[in-house]
């Protein structure tokens, strides 16, 4: 079994990534800047930071500065997650895995392209306890730069390479990838695997 799984949140373990797009969308419009399918890449899976920088790339003349963009898009997002009645879908399988981990007692940590303010938004609806939470404020380059995985795998001591990274954007896979981990990609369609998928792990 691998030392510790690693589980990017939005898109993995919740069905959040739509109301990111489209907070993504909204801002961009206010910056008279359209985004496509085209631009999916560089929108899921993103940190803030990064996803103001590309609207900035093609907005109109005198839109605000970075940081208020981010928050923009910080404050969009926030308030489509806080208008889900119930909270925000789960994508099937979440709550089934992150039980069977906590019983083998495998340490698993969040490992979050969203900042701090939007994960503990989302984590009463996961109802489990991470011996690790990595968010986008916890590293200078986020994904698809390996170092939140880095910081996670440091933090809990274990090595990269005898742990799984759970991910479903090609942003994520190419972070954990980066890192060393093992990656499971998923379809968020289709959800999580069992724990008994992760039983073929080899270190």
């Amino acid at each position: 079994m691998p030392q510790a799984v690693l589980f990017d949140m939005d898109g993995t373990l919740v069905d959040t990534e739509g109301f990111w797009w489209q907070a993504a969308t909204s801002v961009a419009r206010t910056l008279g800047v359209e985004l496509g399918p085209a631009d999916t890449l560089n929108v899921l899976g993103r940190a803030a930071e990064d996803v103001a920088a590309l609207l900035l790339s093609t907005a109109e003349p005198h839109a605000a500065a970075l940081p208020d963009i981010a928050r923009q898009l910080i404050d969009a997002f926030a308030a489509r997650i806080a208008e889900q009645p119930g909270g925000v879908p789960l994508i099937p399988g979440a709550l089934d895995l992150l039980g069977e981990l906590h019983a083998e007692g495998i340490p698993t940590a969040l490992v979050s392209a969203s900042p701090r303010s939007i994960v503990h938004l989302v984590l009463p609806r996961l109802d489990h306890h991470f011996a690790l939470i990595v968010t986008a404020d916890d590293t200078t380059r986020g994904k698809p730069h390996p170092d939140p995985y880095l910081k996670a795998t440091t933090q809990l001591g274990v090595d990269p390479r005898r742990c799984v990274a759970i991910e479903d954007s090609p942003t994520g896979i190419a972070a954990a990838t980066a890192a060393g981990c093992h990656v499971m990609a998923i379809d968020t369609g289709r959800g999580l695997p069992s724990l008994h998928s992760l039983r073929a792990f080899k270190p």
